[in-house]
C-alpha cells in the first residue's frame, strides 16, 4: 500500500520545521499519557506506551517532557482526564477513514469532527462501518537507498520476529505483530539500518486507488481531521501514487 504510513512520514518532516511543531508534541505527549494511564509506566512492559514513545522521540519531544507525560499518566503528578474516542466515515472516492481522538468533552469533539467530514467532501460512518477493513500492526519503515539489500534486511526482520517484508517503491515497509513490534525495531537499529518510521499503526486490509484531484480531496480530509486538537491519529486505506504524496506534503 503506497498510503497512510508513508504520508504519516511525510507530513511528520514537515511538521518538524513549521508552525505545527507545539500542536504535535501536544498530542504525542497526550497519548503517551493516556497509554501510562491504561497500561503502567513502564516502557517494557506497556507495548502502547513504547510505541507512544518512540514516535515522540522520533519528532524529538525533549526527554523531559515525555517522562512528565508518563508520570501524569501512571498518576505520579495531576494532569486532565482524557476519554478515548473512535469516529468512522468515508473521504471522497469511497476511502475509508478511521479517526482515534483523545478528548475532555466528547459532545464537542463529535461535532467537530463531523464538521470536518461534511466540509471536505466525505461522510462519517455508523460505529463499525469501517473499522473491520482495519487491523493493529507494527509498521515500520526504511529507506531503500540507504538499506542493506533486500535479502540481508529480510532476514535481520523475520529472525527478529517480523512477519513480512514488502516493496514501496522508495521503501521497505516491514510489518510485525503489535507485541513484536520493538523488539524487530531494536534489532533493525542495532544493526545499523536507518530506520525512517515505526510505529504501531492501523493497517488497511484492503487499499482503494485514487489519483489527481480526487486523491488531493483525500488529502485535504486527512490534513484537516489532523489538524484538529482532539485527533491523535487518522488511518485511511488509500493508495496514492508516491509523486503525489510527496508533492502535496
Amino acid at each position: 500500500m503506497s498510503g497512510h504510513s508513508k504520508w504519516s512520514t511525510i507530513k511528520r518532516k514537515k511538521e518538524a520545521t513549521d508552525q505545527k511543531r507545539s500542536k504535535m508534541f501536544a498530542k504525542l505527549l497526550r497519548a503517551i499519557e493516556v497509554a501510562a494511564r491504561e497500561g503502567g509506566g513502564s516502557v517494557d512492559g506497556n507495548m502502547t506506551l513504547a510505541s507512544a514513545v518512540e514516535k515522540a522521540r522520533e519528532a524529538s519531544v525533549p526527554n523531559e517532557n515525555i517522562e512528565r507525560a508518563i508520570k501524569r499518566g501512571a498518576g505520579e503528578l495531576e494532569g486532565a482526564r482524557y476519554e478515548e474516542v473512535t469516529y468512522e466515515g468515508y473521504a471522497p472516492g469511497g476511502v475509508a477513514v478511521l479517526v482515534e481522538a483523545l478528548t475532555d468533552n466528547r459532545n464537542r469533539t463529535g461535532q467537530e469532527i463531523r464538521h470536518i467530514f461534511t466540509k471536505q467532501g466525505g461522510s462519517m460512518g455508523d460505529p463499525g462501518s469501517v473499522a473491520w477493513m482495519f487491523q493493529r500492526r507494527g509498521v515500520i519503515l526504511v529507506e531503500k537507498e540507504s538499506a542493506p539489500d533486500e535479502e540481508r534486511l529480510l532476514d535481520i526482520a523475520l529472525e527478529a520476529g517480523a512477519d513480512d517484508l514488502a516493496d514501496q517503491e522508495s521503501h521497505w515497509e516491514i510489518t510485525t505483530e503489535p507485541s513484536g513490534f520493538r523488539v524487530v525495531s531494536d534489532a533493525l537499529k542495532g544493526a545499523g539500518v536507518n530506520v525512517v518510521s515505526a510505529e504501531i499503526t492501523m493497517q488497511p486490509n484492503v487499499s482503494v486507488p485514487v489519483e489527481g484531484s480526487q486523491a488531493r480531496s483525500v488529502l485535504a480530509l486527512i490534513d484537516s481531521l489532523e489538524d484538529n486538537d482532539d485527533v491523535q491519529e487518522v488511518y485511511a486505506n488509500f493508495d496514492i501514487p508516491e509523486e503525489v504524496l510527496a508533492e502535496v506534503g
